[in-house]
């Protein structure tokens, strides 16, 4: 604490100019600030200010370490509000995109509860299923399904979730049930239009190993509320993730089949581009969405 409270009080001497104004805003002796910069030159090794009576005047050291100096600061008093959101209220805007199926249905929901919690805080909501560019489009906060393919990007994980192949009761009774990921040649499969990740096919785990199928059938759409509808009505498998059937599944509308073949975790996770000096409002809205989906009661039932 006392070489934060040296760093402190070179920031402020040379952004006043003087000693004798940097200890009349701290309330303290003009001695007590000198003896502060000695102890943190000394430390250092280096002259940082020229003092004389009437003003002060950086070193070229000074200067250098003037810059880091005030970035930690901000570093510091950015982490102390981070954590100490009683006093503080969030406001401003916050956009924010997500899958349509998953936005409609487990976002879009939330967003007049989070606003009645932060009255000064507004959201634009934009639902889409193409891979948006979180910084050219000036997105807030980004919520994505499955494996994080841009490094450059922050992502918090907010819940668990795998993806399953569905079909109804009927469309099993007349087809029969898939023992392995190959009797999937002789199905009709109802696939995702040759969209992203299922464009490289339906992936399994088999003998401890990821693998992809390529899936064929007369139906496909890039719309996955409408391959939803398709199994309900019988017409086939489809591989959907739990966030969108586990009702169906828990009321026997929808049977899985290949469980034994299940393919590794598809998180969701909010993704940004930053974590330093990410707004208050944002960081909010991350974790009320991790509060709210990391809760199994929510889950049920949906």
């Amino acid at each position: 604490m006392d070489r934060f409270k040296q760093i402190e009080t070179f920031v402020a001497v040379a952004s006043r100019g003087s000693l004798s104004a940097a200890a009349k805003a701290e309330g303290v002796a003009p001695a007590m600030i000198g003896r502060r910069l000695d102890a943190l030159e000394s430390r250092l090794g280096v002259k940082l200010l020229v003092r004389t009576t009437r003003r002060v005047t950086l070193t070229f050291e000074g200067s250098a370490f003037l810059e880091d100096a005030q970035r930690l600061l901000n570093d510091w008093h950015n982490a102390e509000a981070s954590v100490s959101l009683g006093g503080i209220k969030a406001s401003g805007h916050v956009r924010i995109s997500a899958p349509a199926g998953f936005g409609r249905r487990h976002l879009a929901p939330l967003i007049p509860r989070f606003l009645l919690e932060h009255p000064e805080v507004s959201v634009s909501l934009d639902l889409t299923d193409r891979l948006v560019d979180i910084v050219n489009e000036q997105f807030d906060l980004v919520v994505r399904i499955g494996v994080l393919d841009d490094s450059s990007l922050v992502g918090v994980k907010l819940a668990n979730n795998r993806r399953v192949v569905v079909a109804s009761p009927d469309y099993l009774k007349r087809a029969g049930i898939p023992m392995t990921p190959d009797d999937l040649a002789a199905h009709f499969c109802l696939s995702f239009g040759g969209y992203g990740s299922q464009s490289r096919g339906w992936q399994f785990r088999v003998e401890g190993k990821v693998v992809s199928v390529r899936v064929a059938g007369c139906m496909d759409c890039n719309d996955g509320a409408v391959l939803h509808e398709w199994a309900l009505a019988g017409h086939g498998l489809a591989w959907r993730s739990m966030w969108e059937v586990g009702e169906e599944i828990a009321a026997g509308r929808l049977q899985t089949v290949l469980d034994a073949f299940a393919a590794p975790d598809n998180a969701i996770y909010a993704v940004f581009a930053q974590r330093k000096h990410l707004p208050l409002r944002v960081r909010l809205m991350i974790d009320f969405l991790k509060n709210t989906y990391g809760n199994p009661a929510y889950w049920r039932g949906r």
